[in-house]
């Protein structure tokens, strides 16, 4: 709510799942002084037209302590750059994770003030934004985390290497299989 009061004009879309919390929010948000209209609740859609939706946003806000996990995944693939603030369960990292695998960690903040802060520059910041948006489209194209074609590469390199090693009779032994990046 704090965001949304010092920056006038903007909203925040929330998934429109249930009515209890959809009256709640909109209660809570009066009491801080925001307008209910600007929490604009968005239905479930399929999903072409979800990742659209994405789209037409400036910034994901994670949430703490459960992070976004698919939905994160899914708005970096359209293009959506995100803020996260990581606790210390697995459930509370895993958008910072993404974040850091995508070449964003400059994203992934250490406390709540520095979320906020970070939330507010770059809300404020047209020029950050687009340059945030370009900087995700490139490492969307380069980075392993969308490298379908890669990560197939390395399973089957290795199931190879495990099938070399029990072949040869020996017990299972850690390795490492990392392809290059093919240009």
């Amino acid at each position: 709510m704090r965001l949304l009061v010092a920056v006038p004009g903007s909203v925040i879309w929330l998934l429109d799942d249930t009515p209890w919390a959809k009256a709640g929010l909109a209660r809570e948000a009066a009491n801080r002084g925001v307008a209910p209209e600007r929490l604009v609740f968005a239905p479930r859609l399929p999903l072409p037209d979800h990742l659209a939706r994405h789209r037409l946003a400036d910034l994901f806000l994670d949430t703490l302590p459960y992070n976004a996990h698919t939905t994160a995944s899914d708005a970096l693939w359209a293009g959506l750059p995100i803020i996260s603030c990581p606790g210390t369960t697995f459930a509370s990292r895993v958008a910072g994770s993404l974040l850091h695998a995508i070449g964003m960690p400059d994203l992934v903040v250490g406390s709540l003030q520095g979320y906020e802060t970070l939330a507010l520059r770059i809300a404020r910041d047209r020029d950050l934004r687009a340059a945030l948006r370009a900087r995700l489209e490139q490492n969307r194209r380069t980075s392993a985390l969308f490298d379908s074609a890669r990560l197939a590469r390395n399973i089957e390199t290795a199931y190879r290497r495990m099938w070399e090693i029990r072949r040869a009779g020996r017990g299972p032994k850690a390795f490492s299989v990392l392809s290059r990046v093919e240009p």
